[in-house]
């Protein structure tokens, strides 16, 4: 059995218990919205976020019966983001399914998406902790700016990587900490165990970015969901590319800039480009470097006994990286 059905075994009653509060707690009143929320809620996602709370405040001692509830924040919210994103970026598949905005209608999938960040507050606010409020709000705002850091600097070739590091911070390592802090939070743990369990959060959301930014190189439509170098044609530079260009000579960057700059660049360019990536090493370097974050959120770990939950948290950690969609 390979990791992935490893994890999945253990949690599988966990994500039972997701799959129905996100269900039960979606409270529409209008079926257009359940029908446009569920395009993107109920295809397929890996419901990482809102597991990884369930399984952080099983690891700091929560004993309530709100996990599964308050755990569907960060799933709305989320979802919100990517009924946004996918518009901004013009995407055409998400989870191998067209994207909402082109089923629905540009209007409908921002202002569901809207319903889903209120939604997620709303939830938040049942907590009756304003500093879970006040976490959702940061990380929103995080998220918020991160896009739109991504969009001005859209096809720019001389994004540094500092600058790239700044983008993923706040688009996904962000809410992975706030998911993992909340948990905490509910659980009245130690101030010791909150950032422990914040910077395991952090440091696997910055890892899971870099993975899913690699991605984009090294997988195939079918296994990914969505179009294979579709994070080049909405002119986001990644690290693998960001990496690369600095590496290369000036015959190589320039044949790497003419395929990036060309939004309409053939399966074949694309090939070309990947092969450039496996020569100046950028494909190496940003697995080297998401193993690195990996690294610093299992050593956040251990500040926890040793348990079945932090087995799994351990084990969602090294899939990470060996992940293919």
């Amino acid at each position: 059995m390979n990791l992935k059905h490893k994890i999945l075994d253990m949690v599988n009653d966990d994500l039972k218990g997701i799959e129905t509060a996100l269900k039960q707690n979606l409270n529409p009143y209008l079926d257009i919205v359940s029908e446009v929320a569920g395009h993107i809620l109920f295809s397929g996602g890996k419901r990482l976020r809102p597991l990884l709370m369930v399984l952080s405040a099983r690891l700091c001692g929560y004993s309530g019966n709100y996990d599964k509830t308050f755990s569907t924040i960060f799933e709305y919210l989320h979802a919100a983001t990517l009924l946004h994103d996918d518009l901004v970026d013009e995407a055409k598949l998400r989870r191998g399914k067209p994207v909402a905005y082109s089923v629905y209608g540009n209007s409908i999938a921002v202002l569901v998406g809207d319903f889903l960040l209120a939604r997620a507050l709303s939830i938040a606010v049942e907590t009756g902790r304003n500093n879970v409020v006040s976490i959702m709000a940061e990380v929103t705002e995080h998220m918020s700016q991160g896009e739109i850091h991504q969009i001005v600097r859209k096809g720019q070739l001389d994004l540094a990587e500092e600058e790239y590091m700044m983008i993923i911070q706040n688009k996904t390592a962000l809410l992975f900490k706030g998911a993992c802090r909340v948990s905490a939070i509910i659980s009245d743990a130690a101030e010791k165990e909150e950032k422990a369990i914040s910077d395991y959060g952090y440091n696997l959301g910055i890892a899971f970015q870099m993975a899913d930014d690699l991605l984009d190189y090294t997988s195939d439509t079918s296994s990914l969901g969505k179009e294979v170098g579709a994070d080049l044609k909405e002119g986001k530079l990644t690290l693998p590319v960001i990496y690369s260009l600095k590496r290369a000579d000036l015959k190589d960057r320039a044949q790497m800039e003419m395929i990036i700059k060309n939004e309409k660049f053939s399966v074949h360019d694309f090939e070309i480009l990947i092969e450039l990536l496996k020569k100046y090493e950028g494909l190496k370097y940003t697995e080297k470097q998401a193993k690195k974050y990996i690294a610093k959120a299992k050593e956040a770990l251990m500040v926890f006994k040793p348990s079945k939950t932090r087995k799994i948290l351990l084990g969602i950690a090294d899939y990470v990286l060996t992940r293919k969609a």
